[in-house]
């Protein structure tokens, strides 16, 4: 496996490994604090994203542990939207994925294209890989909800923090 992201691509969207000279235009895409409804928390500053995505591309502390983070742009564009990530667990096979689309971008289906893409990549490494995707989701936030379907998660009864467990394995439609 991996200990890089590799970069992948959509329909309409380029899905490109974080690099912390991204700071400054994710902070734009960010700035909205609806998008912390669900997740808590404020939108961050173009210094505390270069923090953030410093460590976040300099990979986890626990060598099990795959960091992989990636933003999302808009093809027709040549703008950032958003951003897809996972934590794999490599001895699991098992990586729990989440997404933020910018508040510009919602409502075009670039989350549910990220998130379904996102999905596809991280099952299709191959043997030895990520064999379990999963996602948590709050119960009142629909649209994730959406998007987890879109992407072929389904609900579980698992429940962790207030937030509904949602998951696909390897070989499911």
């Amino acid at each position: 496996m991996n200990l890089a992201p590799e970069p992948f691509a959509t329909a309409r969207l380029d899905v490109l490994p974080l690099r912390v000279a991204y700071a400054d235009e994710m902070a734009a895409v960010l700035d909205d604090p609806a998008l912390h409804t669900y997740t808590g928390g404020a939108p961050e500053t173009a210094d505390e994203l270069r923090a953030r995505y410093g460590r976040q591309t300099a990979g986890s502390p626990d060598p099990g542990v795959r960091w992989w983070n990636w933003v999302l742009r808009v093809r027709g564009e040549g703008r950032l939207a958003g951003y897809v990530q996972a934590t794999v667990d490599v001895p699991g096979a098992e990586a729990e994925i989440a997404w933020v689309v910018g508040t510009r971008w919602q409502g075009r289906g670039y989350a549910k294209e990220a998130a379904a893409g996102l999905v596809a990549h991280l099952l299709a490494a191959g043997p030895g890989a990520v064999r379990t995707v999963l996602a948590h989701i709050h119960p009142d936030h629909d649209a994730s909800a959406a998007v987890a379907g879109a992407a072929g998660l389904a609900p579980t009864e698992q429940w962790c923090e207030g937030e509904r467990r949602w998951e696909r394995g390897a070989g499911e439609d």
